[in-house]
């Protein structure tokens, strides 16, 4: 396993799903991992899931949507070796089911969210030369997903936003890339499924996108997660990784 020994990370939207997995699975490999979320009791329980494995975290409340509780944050923090901006939110629309706020609300979070952490904290690694920013798109961010016009439209900004970033800032030895799952089995997307007149078989419909014709864990994306932010991937930069089951490849 890629170990992740003496540094220190930053895991937005930590509290479940993704953003959990990889809190859990980077103090594994022996970071100290710093759990942010909007949801006090889950991010806490997060952090005590890492304990009880002997792992070291602490939690703090952040809105990633606001700069000033952002760069607050930052102000009190020591400097990060990696950055995982994962928190984000979706939403379900085509053009004429989408409004302007709709499309705001995404943007303060998908896109705002990680551009002001990177304004916090990217600053600090560049000073030292050295950090690893990992920035969660999504198969949206690459493909357009049919009715979720808003959500499509700021993943594929993230993808935008990583790759310029790993442009502006190369070689500085910090390094920027994407990850870019499909359909994931996390609470938000089960939740989601109970919300269809038939969830059983919205589940089936959601994994026959995926070439492998079932979801991924969030496991699987925290192992991915993991090897960017290891010493081991030092040329990976720029890159968005797709974790899809094949879906990209095309149906």
């Amino acid at each position: 396993m890629f170990r992740l020994d003496q540094k220190t990370a930053l895991v937005t939207g930590a509290g479940s799903g993704i953003g959990q997995a990889i809190a859990r699975l980077f103090a594994r490999a022996g970071a100290f991992v710093w759990v942010v979320d909007r949801d006090v009791a889950a991010g806490r329980a997060t952090v005590d899931s890492i304990a009880q494995q002997a792992g070291r975290a602490e939690f703090a409340e952040v809105d990633v949507s606001d700069p000033a509780a952002v760069a607050a944050l930052a102000a009190r923090l020591p400097a990060l070796d990696v950055l995982v901006n994962n928190a984000g939110i979706g939403h379900v629309g085509n053009l004429t089911a989408t409004t302007a706020a709709d499309l705001d609300r995404l943007h303060a979070v998908n896109v705002r969210g990680p551009f002001n952490l990177c304004k916090a904290f990217v600053p600090a690694m560049l000073a030292r030369g050295r950090g690893s920013v990992i920035n969660l798109a999504s198969i949206g961010g690459v493909v357009a997903v049919r009715d979720r016009l808003a959500y499509t439209v700021t993943k594929h900004a993230v993808v935008g936003l990583t790759k310029a970033l790993a442009l502006d800032h190369s070689p500085t030895g910090v390094r920027f890339n994407a990850l870019c799952p499909g359909r994931v089995e996390t609470p938000f997307v089960k939740a989601r499924l109970a919300e269809y007149p038939d969830p059983a078989q919205a589940y089936r419909d959601m994994s026959a996108t995926q070439l492998t014709g079932r979801m991924a864990r969030p496991e699987e994306v925290a192992s991915a997660a993991l090897y960017l932010a290891a010493d081991e991937s030092a040329m990976v930069t720029g890159s968005c990784l797709m974790i899809d089951g094949g879906w990209s490849a095309g149906k």
